[in-house]
C-alpha cells in the first residue's frame, strides 16, 4: 500500500535541525499525522473537494482528539490517520465549522502519541520563528518564518480576520501544523496561496491561528455546530479590481436558484455600497440567520437591477457524520 507520505517531502536544506529548539522536535513532530478521508461521490462537496482527500492532522488530546482543517472531513465516510511509524488508524469525523474553517476528528484506537499543546499565536508577529509540519516526522517538516498577519476573505463565503501567512511553501499544507518556538500548536495549514516579490511569484501558505479552537472546542467534540448558521447564498466571488465580482455559484444555492450569473458585479446589499469582498460578507452576515432575505443590486452588462434572495443554511445540504 502506498504511503501518505511519499513525494511530500521537505527539501533537505529546509528541514528544522533539533539542536535549534527547546524542546524534543521529534516527539512534537509525532503528533503530526497522516489523514485520508473518503467521501461519497454524491456528496455535496464532492465536485468542488473531490471524494478522496488526502492532508495532515494534529493530535491535541490523549484520547486520540485530532485537529485538522475542515474541508479534508467534510462528509466523509473513512477517515483513515497513519502515524509517523506507518501504523494506520480509523477515525471519525466529529464536526467541521464553516466559520473558522477548523475540523476536529477522534481516532477510533490508541494512537500511543503524545498530544501537541494548543498555543496562543497572537504572541507570532512578522518574522516569527516556526515550524511547519505535515505528517511523515522531520523529513516532512520545514523551519519557516511568519510573513504576516492579515485578514482573508475566501471566495466560498468565508472570511478570517486574522490568518496567518508563512513561508517557505510546504509541499502537503492542508491541515498542517504550525509549531511555534515552544513547541506549541499555533494554527492550522488552509491554503496555497502566492504573493508578488521582486523575484517574481512567491508561494506561501495560509494558517487559521488555533486561538479560534477553544471556544468551539466542546461543541465540535460533541458534533453540534458552534456557531448559529449564517445566511448563505452559493455566491462564488471574487475582488477584482474594486468590484464584487460573482465567478461562479454552488450547485443548488440560493444564488443558482435566483439565476444569478457568473460575470455579475455585486453593487450593494440592501442599499448599502459593498466595498470588497470582505464587506459584502459583514453586509451579508449581518442580516440575521439563515434564511434571512437578502436584497442585492447587481450590474449585468452595463445594466443595473435589483433582486431578493432567500438565504439558506450552507449546513443543510451536507451529509451529517455517521459514527462508526
Amino acid at each position: 500500500m502506498t504511503s501518505p507520505f511519499d513525494g511530500y517531502e521537505v527539501e533537505t536544506g529546509l528541514r528544522p535541525a533539533p539542536r535549534a529548539y527547546p524542546f524534543d522536535l521529534d516527539r512534537a513532530l509525532s503528533a503530526v499525522v497522516a489523514l485520508q478521508a473518503r467521501v461519497p461521490g454524491d456528496a455535496f462537496t464532492a465536485q468542488t473537494l473531490g471524494t478522496d482527500r488526502l492532508g495532515n492532522g494534529t493530535v491535541i488530546g490523549p484520547t486520540g482528539l485530532v485537529l485538522t482543517i475542515g474541508y479534508l472531513i467534510t462528509e466523509a465516510q473513512d477517515i483513515t490517520l497513519t502515524l509517523n511509524d506507518g501504523r494506520r488508524v480509523p477515525a471519525h469525523g466529529l464536526g467541521a465549522d464553516p466559520v473558522t474553517g477548523l475540523g476536529l476528528v477522534q481516532a477510533l484506537q490508541p494512537l500511543d502519541v503524545p498530544a501537541l499543546p494548543l498555543g496562543n499565536s497572537r504572541t507570532l508577529a512578522a518574522d516569527s520563528p516556526v515550524i511547519i509540519a505535515g505528517g511523515g516526522g522531520r523529513a516532512h517538516a520545514a523551519a519557516g518564518q511568519v510573513l504576516t498577519r492579515m485578514p482573508f476573505a475566501g471566495y466560498w463565503e468565508y472570511l478570517l480576520d486574522d490568518a496567518i501567512m508563512t513561508e517557505p511553501a510546504h509541499p502537503h499544507w492542508s491541515g498542517a501544523a504550525l509549531i511555534g518556538a515552544g513547541g506549541e500548536l499555533m494554527g492550522v495549514g488552509s491554503l496555497s496561496l502566492q504573493r508578488q516579490s521582486r523575484g517574481g511569484v512567491t508561494p506561501l501558505n495560509m494558517f487559521v491561528p488555533s486561538e479560534l479552537l477553544p471556544p468551539i472546542l466542546d461543541d465540535l467534540a460533541k458534533g453540534r455546530p458552534p456557531h448559529p448558521p449564517r445566511p448563505w447564498l452559493g455566491v462564488l466571488a471574487q475582488d477584482l479590481g474594486r468590484q464584487v465580482v460573482v465567478v461562479g455559484l454552488s450547485p443548488r444555492s440560493p444564488a443558482a436558484r435566483a439565476e444569478l450569473r457568473k460575470g455579475d458585479v455585486i453593487l450593494s446589499v440592501a442599499g448599502t455600497p459593498v466595498a470588497d469582498l470582505a464587506d459584502f460578507y459583514k453586509r451579508l452576515w449581518a442580516h440575521g440567520p439563515a434564511g434571512a432575505v437578502i436584497p442585492l443590486s447587481l450590474q449585468r452588462e452595463g445594466d443595473v437591477f435589483d433582486v431578493e434572495i432567500r438565504s439558506a443554511d450552507r449546513t443543510a445540504l451536507l451529509r451529517k457524520p455517521h459514527f462508526n
